[in-house]
């Protein structure tokens, strides 16, 4: 992935509560911040960050324990990380951007906006869940085994390859497995918090994602969206919006070319169609 994304205009760490994030900045154009997902890095997204970059200014974190980030002796928490990412931005000096998250770049995404949200114009979360039940059943055991029994297995992993290439500490690897594993057995809902999601959200799924589609629809009624007709002049409409991708599994959302076709336009904050009664109206 590192190959063929694009070389960042200025990159560095910014210490918050004790961890000194990297963070890396493509581009030029309006703020986006561009969080990355569970044992990934900012290079994870592979050509959509360079599409994104074509028209943004991206700002890219590794996340705790990821990347060039070290782990340090503080657990994982999308909460902690969430509020870290404020004070990383403020430190490169944003009052306000628009957010990409991506599965646990998309629940710190969450958790920054819910408790910064005068700091988000806008958001997508792509492969997010609100509650832990969100995930398929079998997909929490698999999920609560992850530990470092598993590292030297992982060696041969896209996962493990791309952590040893940027990692300040390679040998860290079995202890963040054990991080994550223990992240991943504790259960959360935050039906609470969705309601604190002022500005526009956009939900993106794979119609054969991790998350349940029942799960994916529950969180988008939450934010006010699904719950009656639009209306013929669209006077109903949520300022929320859900993408169901087809053909699209959670392991290559990040790289898939229709995350970005998808998350763009509505960052943007590009229009809506004309309705149908402007269409008959000519007006």
């Amino acid at each position: 992935m590192q190959a063929i994304t694009p070389k960042p205009t200025v990159s560095g760490h910014a210490a918050v509560n004790g961890i000194r994030y990297y963070y890396a900045i493509y581009g030029t154009g309006e703020p986006l911040l561009l969080l990355h997902g569970g044992l990934g890095q900012i290079e994870m997204f592979g050509p959509n960050l360079t599409r994104l970059a074509q028209r943004r200014q991206v700002i890219g974190v590794d996340l705790q324990g990821h990347g060039r980030t070290e782990l340090s002796d503080r657990e994982i928490s999308l909460v902690d990380m969430g509020n870290d990412m404020a004070g990383v931005l403020k430190q490169l000096g944003y009052d306000k951007v628009d957010v990409l998250g991506y599965s646990m770049g998309a629940g710190v995404a969450f958790q920054f906006a819910a408790r910064h949200p005068e700091m988000v114009r806008r958001m997508a979360l792509a492969s997010c869940p609100f509650a832990q039940d969100g995930f398929y059943p079998e997909m929490l055991p698999q999920q609560a085994a992850v530990g470092s029994a598993m590292a030297e297995q992982m060696k041969e992993t896209p996962m493990y390859t791309s952590y040893a290439a940027v990692a300040p500490h390679p040998e860290d690897f079995p202890r963040l497995l054990d991080r994550m594993g223990a992240f991943m057995r504790r259960p959360y809902d935050w039906s609470a918090d969705v309601g604190k999601l002022a500005m526009p959200v956009m939900l993106i799924y794979g119609d054969s994602d991790m998350i349940r589609l029942e799960h994916a629809v529950k969180f988008y009624q939450l934010l006010g969206g699904g719950l009656r007709d639009a209306g013929w002049q669209r006077e109903n409409m949520s300022q929320n919006r859900l993408a169901i991708i087809p053909n699209l599994t959670h392991y290559e959302m990040g790289i898939a070319p229709q995350l970005v076709d998808t998350a763009l336009p509505f960052l943007d904050g590009e229009g809506s169609p004309v309705s149908w009664d402007k269409q008959v109206s000519g007006k």
